[in-house]
């Protein structure tokens, strides 16, 4: 009775595992003692990206919805990022916009780094840009016009695309309207929930259904 008990526990437990978003790129955590990169007063910072994580297999049958990207910050003491301005090109500082918009970013403090400034983790989402996979090896996210609670600068953390995947495309190219080529960023281009390898909850049900009928099953047979 006890086993069939402990099942029936973790069957209903599985049955509510959310299901989590797919990586399609990243250029790696954040570094945040190098260097960073203004994204307001007038700069613009665009990173390329590749599609995607799982070999040319996009989850839409050749094309991948973008829902949302994070990216890591150097921000003033105290102060909260709001907002940022981006794109999703198919070329350095032009090209075709796939998308386009103001996020609200979600922030979420990091650490301190050795020259004084928060390093916050930022996160865009609600965004429904598709992207091709294969076809069009590299794309463009541009950040601009970030806002913060204090009207503080806000700089894009560099980190040279160490930890980045995947291969090829890897690390990020980068470049600033204001200098040209320069080294890129700490980011992640992710996809809708559910997209991953996390099982979908329909998935989960089903299994746990089953597990449940196996579990009674055993339950019947110790009883006779």
């Amino acid at each position: 009775m006890q086993i069939f008990r402990c099942l029936t526990i973790l069957c209903l437990a599985l049955t509510i595992i959310p299901a989590s978003a797919q990586i399609l790129y990243s250029n790696g955590p954040a570094n945040g003692n190098v260097a960073a990169w203004q994204i307001n007063d007038g700069k613009i910072i665009g990173d390329s990206l590749s599609c995607c994580r799982y070999n040319g297999d996009g989850p839409n049958g050749g094309s991948a919805t973008v829902a949302g990207f994070d990216f890591y910050v150097w921000a003033f003491p105290g102060d909260t990022p709001l907002t940022v301005d981006w794109s999703i090109t198919s070329g350095e500082n032009g090209g075709i916009i796939l998308g386009s918009g103001t996020a609200d970013l979600t922030s979420s403090f990091v650490s301190s780094n050795n020259f004084g400034y928060d390093i916050d983790k930022e996160t865009a989402s609600g965004l429904d840009v598709t992207i091709s996979v294969g076809s069009a090896p590299f794309y463009w996210l541009n950040l601009q016009n970030a806002t913060t609670q204090q009207g503080n600068p806000l700089y894009w953390d560099e980190n040279n695309g160490v930890g980045c995947m995947p291969k090829p495309g890897c690390p990020s190219m980068a470049s600033s309207n204001e200098v040209g080529t320069i080294p890129s960023e700490s980011f992640d281009i992710f996809g809708p929930a559910g997209n991953g390898t996390t099982p979908e909850p329909g998935s989960v049900v089903l299994f746990g259904s089953g597990m449940l009928v196996l579990a009674e099953a055993w339950r019947r047979k110790l009883k006779s």
